[in-house]
């Protein structure tokens, strides 16, 4: 018996959680991500919304000329990675090995745990009344003898929606006629490689093998294997200790000249990486500032060799990049570790980095936040204790900002 995949991804999650927590928003247009004032992209939208043409990773000034009546929204982080956890919990329980793609999004083996076809078909449609029943919330299921097989079935009925692809001819018959896109690793670069060549389809693809992998190489045969419905890749569960890399970043709201405000929100970020990183004990060897200036130019720096183990150390480094960089307006500011391992250092907690139970003196990351708040006027030990959150950080970085500027 080959594979039998289930790919269950959400319908418009962050949205669909904001309507069903708030039915006066159901059936509206509802686009979730920054606001039309302000810089930034779509993180999704609701069905309605796509109507009028927007889109995830949209430009949001671009969404609003397209949808002005829409209801924009801030995304409520905390409340989708709740969500997220009890879905894939669900999800899990039906599969021998479960892939999480994203919070709304995985890939599910239950070959064994089925056994047959028709009981995996009872395990999809179980899924799909389950996240119904106890979260309110639709998906979109593909069952399938594939991974790339199961991710197009659970496309082809969105949303709420259940197909079923059997066998990689049922796969090619489905897609033989389509544009080359809709096979896996087939992006915006990729397709446009092939329009210039006059292959469009899937069927173009296939007859013109050679010329495929004279253009694409290695990738060219891979393609034209995935065109026949072969795909023996298996589910792989993912390990956060198998990241290469951890990292933080926020777009300003207005370019920013001033590099002390972003030598202080580094600090923030550098506190929110190490945070992630205890999470799965995890410590990094190298440090890397990521800058996007104003006139949309990005470059990283990297510091090798690094302690990376607290926020203060992860901070320095990236400060010291930092001074190095050409001085201009900066849109965009990120800060990482990499060449992550796991096990050497003893992981400490935020609440020891806080000074908890250090006899009354303050910690180095104490001691700096207090110079945080009395330059700002913001109290980082109190209210904004954990500014770092990201789902805080944007708001906080935009407070310091203002703040800078009008005292």
């Amino acid at each position: 018996m080959g594979q039998i995949i289930i790919h269950v991804d959400m319908d418009a999650f962050f949205a669909s959680v904001e309507s069903r927590d708030n039915p006066a928003l159901r059936g509206k247009p509802l686009i979730i991500g920054s606001l039309p004032t302000e810089r930034g992209v779509v993180s999704t939208c609701s069905y309605e919304a796509r109507k009028f043409g927007v889109h995830s990773a949209m430009n949001i000034k671009d969404a609003y000329r397209l949808c002005p009546d829409g209801i924009y929204m801030h995304p409520n982080f905390a409340k989708y990675k709740e969500a997220s956890d009890r879905l894939h919990e669900i999800w899990g329980s039906y599969a021998s090995a479960s892939e999480t793609v994203a919070l709304d999004e995985a890939y599910l083996d239950v070959t064994e745990t089925a056994g047959s076809f028709d009981r995996a078909r009872e395990m999809a449609r179980e899924i799909k009344r389950r996240t119904a029943a106890e979260l309110g919330l639709t998906c979109s299921v593909g069952l399938a003898y594939s991974k790339s097989a199961a991710k197009t079935a659970s496309e082809e009925k969105k949303p709420d929606g259940y197909f079923e692809i059997p066998t990689p001819q049922d796969f090619m018959n489905l897609v033989i006629d389509r544009d080359v896109r809709v096979l896996f690793t087939v992006g915006k670069r990729t397709a446009d490689k092939l329009y210039s060549a006059g292959i469009y389809t899937v069927s173009n693809l296939l007859d013109r093998e050679e010329e495929v992998i004279g253009l694409l190489g290695r990738q060219g045969t891979v393609l034209l294997q995935l065109a026949r419905g072969i795909d023996d890749r298996k589910v792989v569960p993912y390990r956060p200790e198998d990241a290469k890399s951890l990292s933080r970043e926020l777009t300003f709201q207005r370019d920013v000249h001033d590099y002390r405000l972003l030598e202080d929100v580094l600090l923030l970020m550098s506190i929110s990486v190490v945070e992630r990183a205890r999470r799965y004990g995890l410590h990094g060897n190298g440090v890397v500032l990521k800058i996007t200036y104003s006139n949309m130019k990005s470059i990283t720096r990297s510091k090798a060799s690094v302690r990376c183990d607290d926020a203060l150390s992860i901070h320095r480094a990236a400060a010291d990049l930092l001074s190095a960089v050409k001085k201009q307006g900066v849109r965009l500011i990120g800060v990482g570790i990499y060449n992550l391992s796991g096990g050497r250092v003893r992981q400490t907690t935020l609440d020891e980095d806080f000074g908890s139970g250090s006899s009354g003196r303050e910690s180095a990351l104490e001691t700096a936040l207090a110079e945080l708040s009395r330059r700002y006027g913001i109290d980082f030990a109190g209210d904004r204790a954990y500014a770092h959150r990201i789902e805080d950080l944007h708001g906080v970085a935009e407070e310091m900002r203002l703040r800078r500027i009008f005292g």
